[in-house]
């Protein structure tokens, strides 16, 4: 797909509730942490990145991942896999982006941030991971 078809939307992954103490990250294209983050006291993390949107809607970006035909997903990394190596965790959250609702990306793309909220502790207490449904999708200010 030509990149002139491609318009950038910026996304943001909000990680709720998070479990205090554990790093977490974007994975970057190279499967490296990227922009890692902590919370002192389960505050929310915030993980901004652009991503390219396409008549499809199709999905571009260093972040994005692929599966598939269709699927489009963003990886957070998660304690050791963020870069911790002291952590007992090393797990990564996989979280869909294809089945975005497409007015919801043109709103974005009109001047706005993709904002997605995932849950950051599982029903065990310890970090989410594997696939993870939002809780909440929706446009904010830039």
């Amino acid at each position: 797909m030509a990149k002139a078809e491609q318009i950038p939307v910026p996304f943001r992954i909000v990680i709720a509730q998070p479990v205090a103490g554990v790093l977490h990250s974007l994975q970057a294209k190279d499967d490296l942490p990227l922009d890692p983050k902590l919370s002192q006291a389960g505050e929310p993390l915030c993980f901004d990145f652009p991503v390219r949107v396409a008549p499809g809607p199709k999905f571009f970006g260093d972040q994005v991942r692929r599966e598939g035909p269709e699927r489009r997903f963003v990886y957070i990394r998660i304690g050791q896999a963020a870069g911790d190596p002291g952590s007992p965790w090393s797990r990564r959250m996989k979280i869909d982006i294809h089945d975005i609702d497409p007015a919801l990306l043109a709103r974005a793309a009109e001047g706005g941030v993709l904002e997605i909220t995932v849950d950051g502790t599982g029903k065990d207490g310890t970090p989410t991971c594997a696939t993870v449904r939002p809780t909440g999708r929706r446009v904010v200010a830039s």
